[in-house]
């Protein structure tokens, strides 16, 4: 009887220990992206002290603080995101939300892993956030951009740069070849490229690629 108690005892305390472990990496993650966020806000400040005598910079406000929701990710996905929060990082680029699918990611420059790991990245030869023309931004189906599944056309994004925000409307979705760079080409007016693979539950390597297209909401309203 002893023996059994005492295993029940043992039992209840790892099971207190995981939990705290749990509770643990969840605080992290959200206080890591938190001071992400912070960074950029700084960043911002610099941005408006140093604009010119009498001119007034665009009001920026800032939605939601929650960490990153990983409840749709894979646990791969998850132990890389939570293992990348150690590193420091530079201010993102911008932070992209897409409140349809209750989305707020920071957008960092670069399409590597780490960088992917650990937000949404800026893709090479695409305009900057904030630039005229194709913005190109990735994301791993498995990780952040997991809810594009669920975006549908006339769902509206913002991409908030340090000088303003952006709401664009989304106006296309479509499945293309990973060969198919078109989607990426520059563009003659302001567009917003969202890119990820496809299938989002395929086993291994996806072969296809997820495209999610917005305009400007003004232009889209013509």
């Amino acid at each position: 009887m002893r023996l059994v108690r005492l295993t029940e005892r043992v039992l209840i305390g790892l099971g207190l220990l995981l939990i705290a472990a749990w509770a643990g990496i969840r605080l992290h993650g959200s206080l890591s992206e938190r001071a992400e966020i912070r960074r950029f806000e700084s960043a911002k400040k610099v941005i408006r002290s140093e604009s010119p005598v009498g001119e007034t910079a665009k009001p920026v406000i800032l939605g939601s603080r929650r960490a990153a929701d990983t409840s749709l990710w894979s646990p791969k996905r998850i132990l890389a995101y939570e293992e990348s929060l150690r590193a420091q990082v530079q201010p993102p680029l911008a932070l992209l939300r897409i409140a349809s699918i209750g989305l707020e990611v920071p957008v960092l420059d670069g399409t590597d892993d780490f960088t992917l790991n650990r937000a949404v990245g800026r893709i090479a030869g695409t305009a900057r956030p904030g630039e005229f023309g194709n913005v190109g931004i990735a994301g791993h189906r498995d990780g952040f951009f997991r809810g594009l599944k669920d975006v549908h056309p006339g769902d509206p994004i913002e991409l908030e740069t340090l000088t303003g925000t952006q709401t664009y409307l989304v106006a296309d979705i479509r499945i293309v070849s990973p060969y198919d760079v078109s989607v990426l080409e520059p563009a003659t007016g302001p567009v917003l490229t969202l890119v990820t693979c496809y299938p989002f539950y395929f086993v291994g390597d996806a072969p296809q690629r997820y495209i999610v297209r917005a305009v400007p909401a003004r232009a889209a309203s013509r």
